[in-house]
């Protein structure tokens, strides 16, 4: 009888390690491992199950927090000793109130103290930190932050902001000088910040926009 494909991937191994990422923003949360049955039983709830090694029995992320990780996709590397679970987070994922486990910095001068933007966004999901320090900018009042005196202004002032931003963007684009690009890049930037603006102030995000690029990819 031909080895199913649970039984190829735990002939060598009872356990096995599970990379937990955050679908939504690609950071890693946690590592956890796996069993057969662990394995099993998210494949068959949609929840994240692991093996606990210290108390020798299964556990469900969430089931005390309830912070659950719903399962998006797992996969397994080359050597099929490893899994790369992506999930979208309730909450939390580490135990001890930060959304990532990895949440200090390792450098020469030692190990830093926790903070809360550990890990950093990769630079293809930096939109994503710029829109969470534009929230923050929405909930800290403070006249010397521009972000909050224009979310304060209102939908006219930041829209006139766009249109004189997209104005920039299309005037960049036809210059033939050699720094046409330099510039462009600038104004691009520029029209893309104050795109999040707008997102705020109409109580979107920069996710339900990747979400419905996502859903027009064919």
């Amino acid at each position: 009888m031909d080895k199913s494909w649970e039984d190829a991937l735990f002939e060598n191994q009872e356990l096995i390690p599970a990379i937990i990422q955050d679908a939504r923003s690609g950071k890693v949360l946690m590592m956890a491992y796996m069993n057969r049955e662990a394995l099993s039983r998210t494949l068959e709830t949609g929840k994240t199950w692991f093996y606990s090694r210290s108390r020798k029995e299964l556990w469900n992320k969430g089931e005390t927090s309830g912070h659950f990780q719903e399962v998006e996709g797992i996969y397994l590397d080359c050597d099929s000793d490893t899994l790369l679970i992506q999930v979208q987070q309730e909450g939390v994922a580490c135990h001890t109130g930060f959304f990532s486990c990895f949440h200090r910095e390792v450098n020469k001068e030692g190990i830093s103290e926790p903070q809360d933007e550990l890990p950093p966004y990769s630079l293809s999901s930096f939109l994503q930190e710029l829109f969470e320090v534009i929230e923050e900018r929405a909930n800290t009042p403070s006249p010397n932050s521009y972000s909050y005196r224009l979310l304060e202004e209102g939908r006219e002032k930041i829209l006139r902001k766009v249109a004189e931003e997209t104005t920039e963007v299309i005037l960049a684009t036809f210059e033939e000088e050699d720094h046409n690009r330099e510039h462009l890049r600038w104004e691009v930037a520029d029209l893309l910040y104050h795109l999040l603006l707008l997102l705020r102030r109409e109580n979107l995000t920069y996710y339900h926009i990747m979400e419905e690029l996502k859903k027009r990819r064919k």
